[in-house]
């Protein structure tokens, strides 16, 4: 208990004093005050010890959520009445509600020194020593600087882990997740079994991290046991990917307690950074107790992307990308509706939106057929003429459907084929294989309910053009 009492104490001191953020966000007074009584006992461990003691990053080790709680509300995090850390299995824990709130409810206000963003962890570790400028220059010559935002972060966070119980973010580095889902914590032989979509983008979570780990290795201020833990370094990746609020990727920042609002695509808050830098977040309809507390990490018609950036599985969602990778984009062709979020398949329907339509008349069909008609299409489509896009449609629809149709039969072969692959492995030495043969399962189910529709409708426009 003396420790404890000890990490907490050393954690908060870096914190404090926090700014009163009742004020501005309608806190009730009880709610997040500071625990003024709390000390650093230097006198029950030795600076040393402190050091070694750092959080098991092992894939089995327990999250310690009660002392991250405990440490966010003496450090100044405020919450609203009801709203409390849940879990259904004792390792994904999230936001929830005990309370009814109503719409616009402040639920959670977290000042904006607690926060890990890439500009103040670039000021910190850049005056720390100059080889972490160097070794921004030397991603940035490698081809990666887009990945620069999240350097810092990185680093940040193998810093903070290297200071064990002394660092002030040892409690909310104890509370993270040990066990990640996402592309970056996949092995080999779970590549073997994505399909091409979500392979393409698990390879790019890949190569930022690969960029990221040889940009760590000119950084002195990381210990070379540190660097050379390439375990470690995925752990400090993902959770910088993972825990990071949505948004604004040219600054990343990872705010402690917000972290625990999981995705949704119906979602009951919205989080934002007021102008002092504090994290606030408000209900966006009336919550009603029980429900869990949940954001957008981004665009709901891409599971895909949610299981290679971030390791779930999002079924909610009514549609989601139909998976048609083979086109080149053109700006005619995101005119015309070419986009994630706009080709869908939908799961409960097997319904088709008419950009996939669209899409697959204007690329596949026409440029075989008749190439002044697809300039004609074009020109319809941007001019609001439905008329003239339907008569045009209407003379190759079978041509369109036996294509679309060729897409989903081939794309259920294939899934079938990459999900064999995992019969009878070792879950325990592949454990993200699950969730990516349930992944596969969805997108197949997904893919059958569209079939389901496509097959009758080829069989009468096949039997139309027979009595032409």
């Amino acid at each position: 208990m003396e420790m404890r009492v000890l990490i907490v104490s050393i954690a908060l001191s870096a914190f404090a004093p926090v700014p009163d953020l009742r004020v501005v966000t309608g806190f009730v007074p009880t709610v997040g005050r500071i625990n003024k009584n709390v000390r650093i006992k230097s006198a029950s461990a030795s600076s040393s010890a402190c050091k070694s003691l750092r959080v098991d990053t092992k894939e089995g080790a327990t999250r310690n959520i009660q002392s991250f709680d405990e440490w966010a509300a003496n450090c100044g995090v405020q919450r609203a009445e009801g709203f409390q850390l849940t879990s259904d299995d004792g390792e994904d824990w999230y936001a929830a509600t005990t309370a009814d709130l109503p719409a616009g409810t402040p639920v959670l206000a977290v000042p904006g020194n607690m926060i890990i963003s890439t500009s103040s962890s670039k000021a910190e570790l850049e005056a720390m020593s100059p080889s972490v400028a160097a070794a921004a220059d030397k991603l940035v010559k490698m081809g990666g600087g887009q990945y620069l935002p999240k350097l810092y972060p990185f680093l940040k966070v193998l810093v903070e882990y290297e200071r064990g119980v002394e660092s002030p973010y040892y409690p909310w580095l104890d509370s993270v997740p040990r066990l990640y889902y996402n592309a970056v914590s996949m092995t080999e032989f779970c590549f073997e079994c994505l399909p091409p979509l979500v392979f393409r983008l698990s390879r790019d979570e890949r190569l930022k991290f690969d960029n990221l780990y040889r940009a760590l290795q000119d950084v002195d201020i990381v210990s070379d046991e540190t660097k050379e833990d390439k375990e470690l370094c995925k752990w400090a990746f993902s959770t910088v990917q993972t825990r990071r609020l949505p948004g604004d990727d040219s600054d990343v920042k990872i705010v402690p307690m917000a972290d625990m609002f999981n995705h949704g695509t119906d979602t009951e808050v919205e989080v934002s950074i007021d102008d002092e830098g504090n994290c606030l977040a408000y209900t966006t309809y009336d919550v009603p107790a029980g429900y869990p507390l949940r954001i957008s990490y981004g665009t709901p018609t891409n599971p895909s992307q949610f299981l290679a950036t971030y390791g779930f599985l999002d079924e909610t969602c009514p549609g989601s990308f139909c998976k048609i990778l083979d086109i080149q984009s053109t700006p005619e062709l995101v005119d015309i509706g070419f986009d994630f979020s706009r080709m869908l398949f939908y799961k409960d329907t097997g319904d088709v939106s008419e950009e996939v339509w669209d899409v697959l008349l204007y690329a596949k069909i026409l440029p075989k057929h008749n190439v002044a008609l697809q300039r004609q299409f074009y020109e319809a489509h941007m001019n609001g003429d439905y008329e003239t896009k339907q008569a045009i449609h209407g003379r190759y629809t079978l041509e369109t459907v036996a294509e679309l149709k060729n897409h989903v039969d081939t794309t259920i072969i294939q899934l079938d084929e990459l999900s064999a692959k995992g019969d009878g492995k070792d879950f325990g030495e592949h454990p993200r294989l699950p969730l990516i043969l349930r992944h596969n399962a969805f997108v197949k189910n997904t893919f059958q309910m569209v079939q389901a529709k496509l097959e009758p409708m080829m069989e009468q426009l096949a039997e139309q053009r027979a009595l032409m």
